[in-house]
């Protein structure tokens, strides 16, 4: 069985561009997880304020609740923001190491 090296004994390294358009694929896939990160908490942030205003007498809970509503959307509008503003970012800088999408 031939060892995977070159005809001096050296192992080989992958090529510089496999390595950028790897990379360039990793973001990509970052991005998109904290994209979904931030759908995820304000959509819990929605949800637990819509449900404490009507299912709670205090006052205390039902404020938080109203409060909790226009954060959820926030938080959800703000990972909208940062994920098209990482994403056209990515898209300038990408140059020819990779199709980013």
């Amino acid at each position: 069985m031939a060892d995977a090296g070159n005809s001096e004994g050296k192992p080989l390294r992958p090529d510089p561009g496999v390595r950028d358009v790897l990379a360039a694929d990793r973001t990509v896939l970052a991005n998109e997880r904290t994209l979904l990160a931030y759908v995820r908490t304000g959509l819990t942030l929605f949800v637990a304020g819509v449900t404490f205003i009507p299912f709670f007498d205090s006052w205390v809970i039902v404020a938080l609740g109203w409060a909790f509503v226009p954060l959820g959307v926030g938080v959800l509008l703000l990972g909208v923001w940062r994920h098209r503003r990482m994403r056209a970012h990515m898209r300038t800088h990408a140059g020819n190491r990779g199709k980013l999408t």
